[in-house]
């Protein structure tokens, strides 16, 4: 499952929901196809795509099946939205955003544990790892970023000495 992006808002009084997402064209949504939405950490709920219609590259107002009231989309507002990566095929699958929940190895220390966050900052990406309690950011640039394996979800860093420690 990779992280396709997110439900920002409600629209009109059908439980219409507005996606914005990552993958850079509006052509890899079809009808009858399920998205699963991140009610809390560790569940995603699957939901069906009754009706969409692309706004532009980035956002979607989409009907999911059993969403028929503006209360119950107001509850999936802020919630993460995850698909199979074969669904987007050809559609953009290089952004940093799809790389939460992969495991950060490191060439020496071996697992770190997982990217809980990542941001653009200026001209580059940051990323976020618990390691030993506590947060840690990692710069997403070569030549620290080794490989980017998105089958197997684990990102291969050669972390500079000491990065762990600050």
């Amino acid at each position: 499952m990779l992280r396709i992006g997110k439900i920002v808002a409600t629209h009109g009084l059908n439980g219409t929901v507005i996606l914005t997402h990552i993958a850079g064209k509006s052509n890899w949504i079809k009808t009858d196809q399920v998205l699963f939405v991140s009610l809390n950490k560790d569940n995603r709920i699957p939901y069906y795509v009754t009706q969409f219609k692309a706004l532009n590259n980035e956002e979607y107002h989409i009907i999911l099946d059993e969403v028929h009231t503006v209360e119950a989309a107001k509850k999936l507002v802020g919630k993460q939205v995850y698909v199979p990566a074969e669904i987007l095929g050809e559609a953009k699958a290089d952004s940093p955003l799809l790389w939460i929940g992969f495991n950060v190895v490191d060439v020496e220390k071996g697992s770190l544990g997982e990217l809980v966050d990542i941001a653009e900052t200026g001209h580059q990406w940051i990323g976020t790892i618990i390691y030993e309690g506590k947060e840690v950011l990692l710069p997403m640039v070569e030549p620290l970023l080794l490989e980017v394996n998105l089958r197997n979800k684990y990102l291969r860093m050669n972390l500079p000495e000491g990065l762990l420690d600050l």
